[in-house]
């Protein structure tokens, strides 16, 4: 199929072939016959990513603060190179299109395939041929809507959103600042709610457009002042919606000088909000900020998994906001085609663009890109591969890589890119234009959705799992039967039963490494060297930072918490360095009253090993991100060694001390990789799946000690 994609780091735009998305349960697959260009929101995007490096820093000094942060930490080279491939990503360019159901999800009853559909929300209603949307951001047109109307859908939300916050009465007189796509839908609901409206824009033509649609007055935004006098004979403006952007702080003024005493001002448009006080108090105004389409907007869980909230408790949900707007343009009470100044196929996507950048000097308002074709060209338009290029090394070990996100790109990619003897070949995403630039960065030569075609290819040997942790275990199990070999991110798996099928699959026929990168470290490797066969103690110290409860992360049935998802990676190393296996496992937690963050991710663990080993780990959200983030101690006869943040490391023996320094972090990730390729290569597991299962295990165990508040005994 073909998507519009514009470069983060370049600005650069174009329609180029990506695989088709997959149809997960709860959403559907459309064949997009219509999609709409905001031209405020998409070109604020657009002009982002247009601007050299040190415009887009300008434009976001929050994350210019993390970028140097994280410096500190972790060391330019390492900083710089996830801050460039978080600018390598792509950008899906739409998010309001009307199409026609070609799949649907088995947890989907009441749509069936051919029914038409109008959908929202960025990152789903993309321009593209092919949309996958879950099932809360979809609602079904009316039979008397056409398709280029029901595109509108998600512009009339966020317009219908802002006045749901301003709460209008019939009569009220509400003043509508910009008058813009969003303004002109702002005025005609307003009108059809009843109210009195006068509406100022400083483009004469869009005034003129919004009094031929219903407002009652019209007027330059110079003159609002006076306007707005005569129209409420003195005694001001019941509600104000800002849906024009400013970076100044002028309409914010403006309307708190018109609106009468205890009026609303409601902030569609982006806008400076240093609310003058004294305006604002004297008048005791009510100023909101209207969430996007509603309710729901950047709520993973109603938008991603399709929980709807109760009708009762939130009536007007984004879905419910989409559905509302579409029954008042089937009544006629909107209109909507004299809003469409252009018009374009959507292969011609870049004249629109060119408009809406002003390359192409010309006026416009609502701009529609047409989607046209067959059955037969929508089934050929819905492939999940798709070529890039075929470059070919025919005595690397060919792989393929199931997952992109940033940490993938950043970390993982480079990392193998280092290891000749392995050949990333396909690169599979949920998307596909999440692969598109990395698969073009890397010289991957085909792209995919689907990892199930994936692992029963010939044509790849082993497979490279970086999905999230949930998916983990199917992945897996699905590798193994297929005999591939096996590189899974940490953690294996989230439950003791998923563990449980993989140790049943597991036949030792091909190699299973789990990514505990840590034991791969040059650090980690000198420690185990200095260690030898001594008995020992570590003290292993992980400042961890804070990860909010709302993250995927810590989502117990995506991510299975920071637990299972993270401390396993230092029981491995602890493993690692002891030359043995976790015996018992003792946890303890910080209980506070701050719920903001589990109690689990303040935890203080001790495991003591069959050989008679032991080690403490302790896992501290709570803390500053000045102190490194890992340190590491360990104690044997005559001998101690401190560890810090894979970057320096100190020997004490005997009168003296020993200095290992480095710039840059070495956690291992290039070492894991390597010795990945030598396990296929020698049939020798990097990591026994005895040592894998073990951690494994003791990751669940400590949970359950935790809530039992005992020590638990690990079977060996």
């Amino acid at each position: 199929m073909r998507q519009l994609i514009q470069s983060y780091k370049t600005g650069e735009m174009g329609v180029f072939s990506v695989p088709s998305p997959l149809c997960y349960p709860d959403g559907v697959l459309i064949e997009t016959k219509c999609s709409l260009i905001s031209a405020g929101t998409e070109k604020m995007l657009v002009d982002i990513a247009r601007k050299s490096i040190i415009g887009k820093a300008r434009t976001r000094p929050d994350l210019v603060k993390q970028v140097m942060d994280k410096m500190k930490k972790e060391g330019i080279q390492a900083t710089l190179s996830k801050v460039f491939n978080k600018l390598d990503t792509p950008i899906p360019l739409g998010y309001s299109c009307s199409g026609t159901i070609i799949e649907t999800g088995k947890n989907i009853s009441d749509f069936s395939i051919g029914d038409r559909i109008a959908c929202g929300g960025a990152g789903y209603a993309n321009h593209s041929e092919i949309n996958y949307i879950p099932k809360n951001l979809f609602v079904r047109i009316p039979e008397n809507v056409d398709d280029i109307d029901a595109s509108f859908v998600t512009v009339g939300g966020i317009a219908l959103q802002g006045i749901r916050q301003a709460e209008p009465r019939i009569g009220d007189r509400v003043a509508v600042i910009g008058l813009g796509l969003i303004g002109q839908l702002t005025v005609q609901l307003l009108k059809a709610n009843g109210c009195l409206v006068i509406g100022s824009d400083i483009d004469r033509e869009k005034n003129d457009l919004a009094k031929k649609l219903g407002a009652n007055i019209v007027c330059h935004t110079d003159d609002l002042l006076k306007a707005a006098k005569e129209f409420t004979s003195g005694k001001g403006i019941d509600s104000v919606i800002i849906t024009a952007s400013a970076k100044g702080n002028e309409l914010v003024e403006i309307a708190g000088e018109i609106c009468r005493l205890k009026g609303k001002v409601v902030a569609v448009g982006l806008v400076g909000m240093d609310i003058p006080r004294n305006q604002y108090y004297r008048k005791e105004l009510d100023f909101r900020l209207s969430l996007s389409y509603g309710p729901g907007r950047y709520d993973p869980v109603y938008e991603e998994k399709g929980i709807d909230y109760p009708f009762g408790y939130v009536r007007f949900t984004e879905q419910r906001n989409f559905e509302t707007f579409l029954e008042m343009v089937s009544e006629k009470k909107i209109r909507l085609k004299e809003l469409i100044t252009h018009s374009f196929d959507f292969t011609e996507a870049l004249k629109a663009y060119n408009i809406i950048l002003g390359i192409t000097a010309e006026k416009y308002l609502a701009i529609v890109l047409n989607y046209s074709g067959s059955k037969q060209e929508t089934i050929k338009k819905n492939t999940n591969s798709v070529m890039i290029s075929n470059n070919r090394n025919s005595d690397a070990i060919k792989c393929a890589l199931v997952g992109a996100g940033n940490f993938t790109k950043s970390v993982i990619l480079p990392a193998l890119k280092k290891v000749n003897d392995i050949s990333v070949e396909c690169i599979v995403t949920a998307t596909g234009i999440s692969a598109f630039a990395t698969a073009k960065k890397y010289g991957i030569n085909s792209i995919s959705t689907n990892a199930d075609e994936v692992m029963i290819n010939p044509q790849y040997n082993a497979i490279i799992v970086t999905t999230r942790h949930s998916d983990h275990a199917t992945m897996v199990i699905n590798a193994l039967s297929s005999e591939k070999h096996v590189y899974v991110e940490k953690p294996l798996c989230i439950t003791e039963d998923d563990l449980e099928k993989i140790k049943h699959v597991y036949n030792g026929n091909s190699q299973l490494q789990v990514g505990f990168n840590r034991r791969f470290s040059p650090y980690i490797k000198k420690i185990k060297e200095l260690v030898g066969n001594n008995p020992i103690a570590i003290n292993y110290r992980i400042n961890a930072g804070t990860i909010p409860k709302d993250s995927w992360i810590q989502d117990k049935d995506i991510g299975g918490g920071r637990i299972i998802g993270e401390i396993c990676h230092f029981i491995d190393t602890c493993s690692y360095l002891t030359g043995s296996f976790v015996e018992s496992v003792s946890a303890t937690i910080l209980e506070k009253n701050d719920k903001t963050i589990p109690d689990d991710d303040n935890i203080s663990i001790t495991l003591r090993y069959s050989n008679g080993c032991l080690a403490t780990i302790t896992y501290y959200a709570y803390g500053n991100n000045i102190l490194p983030k890992e340190y590491v101690e360990v104690f044997l006869p005559g001998k101690a060694i401190q560890m810090t943040d894979y970057r320096s490391m100190v020997i004490y023996q005997g009168n003296k001390k020993q200095y290992i320094n480095n710039r840059n972090q070495d956690k291992g990730f290039v070492g894991e990789f390597k010795a990945f390729a030598e396990s296929v290569q020698s049939g020798k597991p990097a990591i026994p799946f005895e040592i894998i299962y073990n951690t494994t295990k003791t990751s669940f165990k400590i949970i359950e000690s935790i809530r039992s508040k005992n020590i638990i005994t690990i079977n060996v």
